[in-house]
């Protein structure tokens, strides 16, 4: 069985084994066209901070592309985690002596393919007040951005297993056993339940394994929200209900019967795991569970923790 339950409520790197994977399928089927607003995009950090203003929760660094350099070895091609529509990840790290009160750190810096777009740049955009303003144990932590001139830059944290995607098809990890596949549909369906039931609901919209995120433990943490758009307020009940992604295209995993399920695992787990799929699932949208009650029915599915032995070295870059 695949990982893939693909929770549907209403809504290579050289130096270690862990890569991330940022799908190259086509962001959107929509091509915006150029708007008569586009000079009201940010172009530096002031502007960005300005528009951050009324919504942010959390800090975010302002980095300069120079400090980028430093953090990412020049943007070494040894140091590429992954890469897709949007640019290339690098690993990356912080070091004390970058700037006065900054910790030593690991980070994952996302690059713009630098072709200033405009659908790009509102997709780094979206990421910036998004992932500025919510913080959660599911949501991957944006650390800060780099705007400066045409240079368009997003930096997390390092999340030292990768993508699910990548865990799920690669021929060098270990395989995923269904303790660990279980605690990654759960914490995956908390951090989307957790963006269901804000105070300001968000829609994620570009829920996939390659943007599901797994720290050394096997947490998992919610990863790119170009797509994301603010949900249904009050009396404003009305969301889009437009099919975002590539025409046509499915997903491996959740195609496939998954050949690669390591160990043994319960029946009744499974069983109970496949009728939550099959809710999940339903032809009419309005008869699938909530998120929160998807949350409810993983929890008594959680086997105790079995991390693998083998380890993931993520204290420095070399």
């Amino acid at each position: 069985m695949v990982f893939g339950l693909k929770i549907m409520g209403n809504c290579c790197c050289r130096w270690e084994p862990s890569v991330y994977i940022v799908s190259s399928n086509a962001k959107s089927d929509e091509s915006p066209k150029p708007r008569k607003d586009d000079s009201k995009l940010p172009s530096n950090p002031k502007e960005v901070e300005d528009l951050r203003r009324d919504s942010a929760a959390n800090p975010l660094i302002a980095f300069t592309y120079d400090e980028l350099r430093i953090i990412t070895g020049n943007f070494r091609q040894d140091r590429v985690l992954g890469g897709g529509g949007f640019g290339s990840v690098y690993k990356g790290f912080i070091s004390e002596d970058l700037r006065e009160g900054l910790p030593s750190i690991p980070v994952a810096v996302k690059v713009h393919d630098g072709d200033n777009s405009y659908q790009g740049h509102r997709e780094w955009l979206a990421e910036v007040i998004f992932l500025g303003q919510l913080s959660h144990p599911n949501l991957v932590k944006l650390i800060g951005y780099c705007c400066e001139d045409e240079q368009r830059v997003l930096i997390y944290e390092y999340m030292a297993r990768g993508s699910v995607e990548n865990n799920l098809f690669s021929k060098v990890l270990l395989p995923l056993s269904w303790s660990i596949r279980m605690k990654i549909a759960f914490g995956a369906a908390k951090g989307l339940a957790f963006l269901h039931g804000a105070a300001k609901p968000v829609i994620y919209r570009d829920f996939k394994t390659s943007n599901i995120l797994l720290d050394t433990d096997y947490n998992a943490k919610l990863s790119d929200f170009g797509l994301a758009k603010d949900g249904p307020e009050g009396d404003k009940s009305h969301v889009s209900t437009r099919i975002m992604g590539t025409y046509g295209y499915a997903a491996p995993e959740y195609i496939m019967t998954d050949p690669r399920l390591e160990g043994d695992y319960p029946i009744k787990g499974v069983h109970k795991a496949a009728m939550l799929a099959y809710h999940c699932l339903n032809h009419n949208p309005k008869a699938r569970p909530l998120m929160r009650d998807i949350v409810d029915s993983l929890e008594p599915l959680q086997i105790p923790d079995e991390v693998p032995a083998q380890k993931i070295n993520s204290s420095n870059c070399d």
